[in-house]
């Protein structure tokens, strides 16, 4: 064989095919190296403890900017189970690592400022996983119009805060499962950074967590806790849950961290969200069945199954149903008893709606965001 070694090289240089299929390869490996080396680099600098370095020079360098505090240090802090959670995970780095302000778009404005507006009683955490700072009001034009962030800020039951997932796990049942890797390797790091987050946040201080692609509209401070909607017929959604911060509550965020961790998937999108929730009700209620678990409420003990008319009336294939001037009727009657309306951000985030336009989804952010909906502009 090693005789051959010699005669195998030759034929190599002289084929063009294979050192071009040769030369990919060596791209792709280099390619892929590069790509995972800056995606753990920049897990580390948005979500853990290194982001203190990028954003202390950030707020040195201006007089007019100001960190928002730590969820764990700042007061107020989150009444347990009488607070209602939002999470950005997006962490806006740019190509300098350097921070960029706060931001929010008119859809999560439109979400944060409905939570407020409907639950006046319940206090409203924006939580951003990831070094985030804002202007002052010293540092902008006071004659410009309204901001998104002013609009939502208005509310004095809204608070913006930072969190670090370090600092935020630790003394909870997912500090050392974090140190291991997998969650800053997954194929859908922000994504599960948020399903990650929303059990932690339950698990902290119970209360309603809510998705940002959502439009609450009606009260919800007096729903009994411990709840959460059908998505389909065999899936439980993660978009909208309530636990109590104490007793069977907070029982069942131990359940979904551990389940979390045992079952956790970075290659398969909604495992970790929707699939945890699932597979934790699934055993409360000991059965499979998602009708029986709304059918018979004994049966899962006080954990609560909306049907899908509560939050997920529009089912996330017709997503643009909230958006079609020609499906309005339907879409209003179809969410008439509902609390909640999930528009599916996943799928209409890229579809702007003009002003003006008479969408099921214009006509929910007029009604139950309307400052935000001013301050969007011309598109919302």
């Amino acid at each position: 064989m090693l005789l051959r070694l010699p005669i195998l090289a030759a034929r190599f240089l002289h084929n063009g095919r294979l050192r071009i299929l040769f030369g990919v390869l060596i791209l792709v490996l280099v390619g892929g190296l590069v790509y995972i080396y800056s995606w753990d680099n920049d897990y580390y600098l948005c979500f853990m403890e290194g982001q203190k370095m990028v954003t202390q020079q950030v707020v040195d360098a201006d007089a007019d900017t100001s960190l928002l505090e730590d969820v764990l240090l700042a007061d107020p802090k989150p009444v347990p189970g009488r607070s209602i959670f939002f999470h950005e995970t997006s962490c806006h780095l740019s190509t300098n690592k350097e921070l960029e302000a706060l931001r929010v778009t008119s859809r999560q404005a439109c979400a944060i400022e409905s939570a407020a507006l409907h639950n006046p009683n319940f206090q409203v955490f924006v939580l951003f996983a990831g070094p985030t700072y804002r202007i002052s009001a010293a540092g902008r034009n006071n004659s410009q119009p309204q901001s998104l962030v002013e609009a939502i800020l208005s509310y004095s039951n809204v608070h913006l805060r930072r969190l670090s997932l370090g600092s935020y796990a630790a003394g909870t049942p997912m500090e050392e499962w974090l140190q291991d890797g997998r969650l800053s390797s997954s194929r859908y790091l922000f994504s599960h950074i948020s399903d990650f987050l929303r059990y932690l946040t339950l698990y902290r201080y119970g209360g309603l967590y809510l998705d940002m692609d959502v439009v609450v509209l009606r009260n919800m401070e007096k729903v009994p806790p411990n709840y959460t909607g059908a998505e389909s017929n065999t899936h439980l959604a993660a978009g909208v849950m309530s636990l109590a911060a104490t007793g069977f509550g907070h029982e069942i965020a131990s359940s979904c961290l551990r389940d979390f961790q045992h079952n956790f998937n970075g290659q398969d999108w909604g495992n970790n969200g929707p699939g945890v929730i699932t597979r934790v009700a699934q055993k409360i209620c000991g059965t499979k069945d998602i009708t029986l678990m709304q059918e018979d409420p004994k049966r899962c003990m006080g954990f609560k199954v909306f049907g899908r008319g509560a939050f997920y009336a529009v089912p996330w294939k017709k997503w643009r149903d909230f958006f079609d001037p020609e499906k309005l009727e339907s879409t209003l009657a179809s969410c008439k008893d509902s609390y909640v309306v999930h528009v599916w951000n996943k799928h209409s985030s890229t579809l702007p709606i003009k002003k003006g336009l008479k969408s099921a989804y214009a006509i929910y952010a007029e009604q139950n965001c309307p400052r935000s909906f001013k301050a969007a502009g011309e598109y919302f």
